[in-house]
């Protein structure tokens, strides 16, 4: 594939001087190492490195051209100086593919929980009704038509090149609709710039990830580019620009207040386009007695009754956008109802690991307040009287510190008992963490070797949660999930919730965090 340089930059609304012109032969990138002969490199600045500083190595390597911020003069290769180099890297990775979002039904996830299993419900609606011709792009991997990729080790919205690369790939598969998980620093970072949404999906906005946004409403408007998204988007043929919101989330207004086409609302408790009028968790799975307005084109059963095998109020909430979603764009209620009988679990999201014990273990991802909260509700209710829910969880340093407390106190409130343990701690101190979470537990009256306890190692906290239950208990270990490796000090070691609870069950703590050997870092 080959485009000139001048056609790329057209696609750039801030574009300041610009030296030369030429063709790029190879993808858009924004890192050296990923650099091809032929490509066009994005330097822009980062949190601990600067793109401009790897300039002299691009041309080396056999860039054909460069953009940048910095007034630059006597490059070997066509040179473009812009404002935001950042916000620019989505915009010509999309260029250099031909926009392929132009082409596909792109249907956006944003929300401060269950972005993950509301992108992967509505996949599995569109394989049901658009042919299995659905791409998805989630944290947990990308689904691209007949082939996967991994997305990182940690969660996180790939790369904007990567991102567009992605949408090229499902287009030459053959794919029709597409389904995006868009965090917060995604969005805030232009990495789904160059992405024409036609559908924003928000499950809900509460206290996270305020140490990189410093203020709630940052991070309010950070999932808010996503809706305004949708104004900014190519227009196709024949489809709407549609917003799907959270009725019951108190940002509700916030996000419909946003230009669309329609606004679709779901939830359990306030009125709603598509409403969960009863909820019955029975063995045989979630049964969801739902109303349904008459605003969608398709006239669909006013009230109709939904099973899926997950399980918790939020799952319920996940559903409902996903049922959205599919009456928005119109599809048969049957297929629906097929797709939701039919999902399964996403990888370390309320997944259960039996190895014959004769209580419940449980890993999620849970990792903010909300999540622990709605996760340890969801614990609650499969236990019968006179069992006892443990739950083993940490928090991340370098991260928003006030969600310490905030978790440890949620715990204190909903578990029967508590440990302490490490989750990602980095280059702050675990035992600070540790103790800031302490904190938590004592304000909601915890008593320390009580109700709770410390165990920095985190295999064997999991251990020692599996060895105290008993009989009709549950065990959770929350706030890792899927994730493949554990951050300490600048190092990531191999980590699997999973793995750990499966050692544990077999008698055995998993040992490959360095506090397994030296009991502190």
């Amino acid at each position: 594939m080959s485009k000139r340089f001048s056609e790329l930059l057209a696609a750039l609304p801030d574009v300041i001087a610009v030296s030369g012109d030429g063709d790029v032969r190879a993808p858009v990138v924004e890192s050296d190492a990923d650099l091809q002969p032929g490509g066009l490199f994005v330097a822009r600045r980062g949190l601990s490195t600067d793109g401009h500083d790897f300039i002299p190595r691009v041309v080396e390597k056999g860039a054909a051209a460069v953009v940048g911020e910095r007034e630059l003069d006597g490059l070997p290769v066509p040179y473009a100086r812009v404002r935001q180099a950042q916000e620019a890297t989505g915009l010509l990775a999309a260029a250099y593919h031909d926009f392929p979002s132009r082409h596909l039904t792109i249907i956006g996830v944003t929300g401060t929980d269950g972005k993950t299993t509301t992108s992967t419900l509505i996949y599995g609606i569109l394989q049901q009704a658009a042919d299995e011709r659905a791409g998805l792009i989630s944290t947990v991997s990308a689904e691209l038509g007949g082939a996967s990729a991994d997305t990182g080790l940690h969660v996180t919205t790939p790369g904007a090149p990567q991102v567009q690369g992605f949408l090229a790939q499902m287009l030459t598969n053959g794919l029709t609709h597409a389904v995006l998980e868009m965090t917060s620093h995604g969005l805030a970072q232009g990495r789904l710039n160059g992405v024409d949404v036609d559908v924003a999906v928000m499950t809900n906005v509460t206290h996270e990830h305020l140490d990189y946004h410093g203020t709630f409403e940052n991070y309010r408007a950070a999932k808010g580019r996503l809706f305004e998204m949708l104004s900014r988007a190519y227009r196709k043929p024949s489809q709407p620009k549609i917003a799907i919101i959270n009725a019951d989330d108190p940002n509700a207004d916030y996000f419909a207040a946003f230009p669309a086409d329609k606004v679709v609302r779901y939830g359990i408790n306030n009125p709603a386009d598509v409403r969960a009028a009863g909820i019955y968790y029975l063995p045989d799975g979630t049964h969801i007695e739902i109303e349904v307005k008459p605003v969608f084109e398709r006239p669909y059963d006013k009230k109709i009754e939904y099973v899926m095998p997950l399980m918790g109020d939020f799952n319920v909430y996940n559903a409902l956008a996903a049922i959205a979603v599919g009456y928005s764009l119109h599809f048969n209620q049957n297929l629906i109802w097929l797709a939701l009988d039919a999902a399964a679990g996403v990888p370390g999201r309320m997944e259960r690991i039996d190895e014959g014990q004769d209580f419940t273990a449980v890993v999620d991802f849970a990792h903010t307040p909300n999540a622990l909260e709605n996760a340890l509700k969801a614990g609650r209710r499969m236990l019968n009287i006179g069992k006892r829910l443990i739950v083993v969880f940490g928090s991340a340093g370098l991260r928003d510190r006030e969600k310490r407390r905030l978790m440890a106190e949620t715990a204190a409130r909903l578990a029967h008992f508590t440990i302490l343990t490490a989750e990602d701690p980095r280059t702050e101190s675990l035992d600070d963490i540790l103790e800031a979470m302490a904190q938590g537990c004592r304000a909601q009256g915890g008593v320390e070797g009580k109700t709770f306890i410390r165990v920095p190692d985190r295999g064997e906290a999991i251990f020692r949660a599996c060895q105290m239950a008993r009989a009709g208990d549950v065990v959770m270990a929350c706030g890792k999930g899927h994730e493949q490796s554990m951050c300490f000090g600048k190092t990531e070691y191999p980590w699997d919730d999973r793995d750990a609870m499966r050692a544990a069950l077999r008698g055995q703590p998993l040992r490959t965090l360095p506090t397994a050997s030296d009991g502190e870092v």
